[in-house]
């Protein structure tokens, strides 16, 4: 089967390229390599699939490329592409979140829209459901988004589900609940809370702690994805890591295996939400969805790799994947062509 990631030089989606790799999928990656963090940890995600069989990577703009091309015999389209962050969206980056999460997505809709996929599955948040109304929340619940971010993942699902009941285009929307692991964004609490804690440097906690969010792995998350991708069903779904765990209770879990984090208190962010936690009942009634990781295997697993990295000075330096660059190739759409990757 072929596919297609967008966003595969992210956390997700390079998990995602693994994954599909494993199962015997012949992988197109894309990636525009925004600017939102580093340029050097998206390369460092995607590195280690270059050399796989099966796999090539394109670098492009898909709100400007023309996307024909890109889709040229895939079966299956995994649509993780997108603007993160819900801090950021507000006032005038407002605009990148428009561009990167809706119009793009309304872009590959209609280029999916003439041929015969068999899925398009949309990464979606668990930001679409604002402070919701009860816990754990079901997708019945009204989404009420209290970010810009969130307000542009609604939108980009509303699209699917327009595509899918207006013109046939099987779609899936999964709802993402706070997803760690591995390679996880820096920005995000989880990997600044480990990197204080190796570095002796100030977590900066936003709220008093009590806050909870229901954490999802990430070989969780890939799985739900492959596993929606081959099921017949469409329609969204949360996909959650079955138990909410406050901050403090993360706290404790890096300290005790990372040792003592040095703590400033700050305000809660606006957009933040106070809690999180996904019913994933349709998950599992519709393609088997069951988290296998327990947040204290997560944390250990996401620790560990964290440590490794940071110990072994194991950044590398963004000039070393300046173009051009014989050591990292791809092919890129919408500028000048580069080189060529052909993953076998």
């Amino acid at each position: 089967m072929n596919a297609l990631v967008t966003g595969a030089a992210g956390f997700v989606g390079s998990h995602l390229c693994g994954e599909l790799l494993d199962h015997g999928y012949a992988v197109r990656g894309v990636d525009c390599f925004t600017d939102y963090y580093p340029r050097a940890r998206k390369c460092q995600n995607v590195e280690p699939l270059l050399g796989r069989r099966g796999f090539r990577f394109t670098e492009c703009d898909l709100h400007d490329v023309e996307l024909g091309e890109l889709l040229d015999d895939i079966d299956v389209v995994f649509h993780l592409a997108g603007q993160p962050g819900v801090r950021p969206s507000w006032g005038r980056d407002f605009g990148h979140y428009v561009r990167q999460n809706i119009s793009v997505t309304q872009r590959l809709l209609e280029a999916v829209k003439p041929r015969p996929i068999r899925k398009l599955v949309y990464a979606s948040s668990s930001s679409v459901y604002g402070d919701a109304e009860c816990f754990p929340t079901p997708e019945s619940v009204r989404p009420a988004p209290v970010s810009p971010y969130g307000v542009t993942k609604l939108a980009a699902e509303h699209l699917c589900e327009l595509y899918r009941v207006n013109f046939g285009i099987p779609t899936v929307s999964l709802r993402l609940f706070t997803v760690y692991g591995p390679r996880q964004r820096p920005d995000m609490a989880f990997s600044r809370l480990v990197e204080a804690a190796l570095r002796q440097r100030t977590f900066e906690l936003y709220g008093d702690g009590s806050q909870t969010r229901d954490f999802t792995y990430v070989a969780d998350v890939v799985s739900a994805m492959r596993d929606a991708a081959l099921s017949d069903w469409c329609g969204v779904a949360n996909i959650g890591g079955g138990s909410r765990t406050s901050m403090k209770q993360v706290i404790a879990a890096v300290e005790a295996l990372c040792g003592p984090v040095d703590i400033t208190v700050g305000r809660t962010q606006q957009g933040d939400v106070r809690h999180t936690a996904a019913d994933t009942r349709v998950a599992a009634t519709s393609f088997g969805y069951a988290p296998r990781t327990s947040i204290t295997d997560g944390i250990r697993y996401s620790s560990s790799y964290c440590s490794r990295r940071w110990r072994n000075s194991m950044v590398i330096r963004s000039a070393a994947f300046q173009m051009p660059n014989a050591s990292w190739p791809f092919t890129s759409l919408g500028g000048p062509e580069k080189s060529v990757v052909a993953g076998g």
